[in-house]
């Protein structure tokens, strides 16, 4: 029996009968009908909206607990009319890691908008996040709307090339495929794990996915959850593995992708893609009855880079320009102290080796003080900016310095996008040497 929401703990009461609550699993049906209704865009959708949020409060997961959405009632008619939750992960700054919150299934009934009510479950969810050690969250969604809540879109977000039907590469007649695709096992977690390591040393972000994590990923998901992936072995021919690949349980709309590709070390792309491309085809083929729609392209998913993309660009005329990660970093000092040893080891690299001096970076309303000496990074803090006196090294307008620090656009890019991106030369040659422009591909924890 549903517990009675009279019972549950109120963190916020907004009037007129709304009140805001942590969720438990007894939510799970209301919640997930809620959810299908507001992000679905057809049936299809909606259930698989429905079924992923479902999961987070009925199944096992290894970083979220049923407790982890904020919701809004209306106790007036019994409904749920807003919701949002945090997904906790770890990710990796060119191999550091870091905590990450990730807001998700954010949204309002259409009638209750514009009343506040998720900027107040924002707070609530940034403290939650505060409390858990968080340095960073990052969130996916439509443009402009989270920068609100103080997230800019400052991280690659896919990307990726596709094909259709006549890029699929043919065998001959009575040839064999030398190289074959079976959906991977518990058993297979040491080697996939193995391989995405691999793959996630091209990438300057990049989430840790531990054997609970893959566990879950093989097998703690409904077969209708719309974050649902099939993590796969590639072998040859006599059974041997030599790569691996990550591919969603349903259509993209009329395509099938690949999200995640990697192969042992000697082992080709230009010999094995093709026998993944018809693997994909003959994939999709299936998903495609399933959904009742028809198949029409082949997609490799992998970002703004991979050596896949190299090895059969002929057969990938499509290409997809990457969206873009929200994120938000609430302490930024504290961040750029964490990731020190990259910023050190960057400044070696560089033009600039056994820098000495300090950066005063302008964000206009706050600012960000660096201290190097003889190359080290010696202090990281909070500086305020003071218009005709003190204004700094470089100045960044709202929030554009983090495009910078998490590698989506290089100094050159920003200062041509924004004119008021200004400053000095020698404070333009640090930055340059400190935040490269670097590619990242990000599985986040769903």
């Amino acid at each position: 029996m549903a517990q009675s929401t009279q019972s549950k703990a109120i963190l916020f009461d907004f009037g007129d009968g709304l009140i805001m609550r942590r969720s438990t699993a007894a939510d799970a049906e209301r919640l997930g009908d809620f959810n299908g209704q507001i992000h679905g865009d057809n049936p299809r959708d909606a259930v698989a909206v429905a079924s992923w949020t479902r999961d987070l409060l009925n199944l096992p997961h290894p970083t979220f607990q049923s407790d982890d959405f904020v919701l809004v009632e209306d106790h007036n008619t019994g409904k749920i009319v807003s919701s949002l939750n945090t997904i906790s992960q770890t990710w990796t700054y060119e191999g550091i890691p870091f905590k990450v919150g990730r807001p998700e299934l954010v949204g309002t009934d259409p009638a209750y908008r514009r009343r506040g009510l998720v900027r107040r479950m924002f707070d609530v969810i940034h403290d939650w996040s505060r409390e858990r050690g968080e340095q960073v969250q990052v969130i996916t969604g439509i443009p402009n709307f989270y920068r609100q809540y103080g997230y800019e879109m400052g991280l690659n977000l896919g990307g990726g090339r596709s094909g259709y039907e006549p890029q699929v590469p043919r065998l001959k007649e009575g040839e064999a495929d030398p190289y074959r695709v079976r959906v991977a096992e518990e058993g297979d977690l040491p080697w996939v794990m193995q391989m995405y390591a691999r793959e996630t040393r091209y990438s300057m972000i990049s989430s840790v996915m531990d054997a609970d994590l893959w566990r879950y990923e093989i097998s703690g998901k409904s077969k209708d959850n719309v974050n649902r992936w099939v993590p796969c072995v590639i072998e040859s021919a006599d059974g041997h593995p030599v790569g691996y690949l990550v591919h969603p349980g349903s259509l993209w709309g009329n395509g099938i992708g690949v999200t995640r590709y990697a192969l042992a070390e000697g082992e080709s792309y230009l010999a094995v893609t093709p026998s993944v491309v018809r693997f994909l085809w003959e994939t999709g083929q299936v998903l495609a009855v399933e959904a009742e729609r028809k198949l029409e392209l082949f997609s490799f998913s992998l970002g703004a880079e991979h050596l896949a993309y190299r090895a059969i660009g002929e057969r990938l005329p499509r290409e997809r320009k990457p969206y873009a990660y929200y994120v938000r970093v609430p302490d930024l000092p504290a961040f750029m102290r964490l990731i020190a040893p990259v910023l050190e080891q960057r400044l070696q690299e560089s033009v600039c080796a056994g820098h000495s001096g300090e950066l005063k970076i302008n964000m206009y309303r706050s600012g960000l003080r660096l201290v190097f000496e003889k190359g080290r990074l010696v202090t990281a803090e909070d500086w305020q900016p003071v218009v005709n006196d003190d204004e700094g090294s470089l100045a960044f307008p709202n929030l554009t310095f983090l495009q910078l620090v998490f590698g989506y656009r290089n100094l050159e890019e920003i200062r041509a996008a924004y004119a008021d991106c200004s400053g000095s030369w020698e404070a333009s040659v640090v930055l340059a040497a400190l935040f490269p422009k670097k590619a990242s591909n990000v599985w986040a924890i769903s």
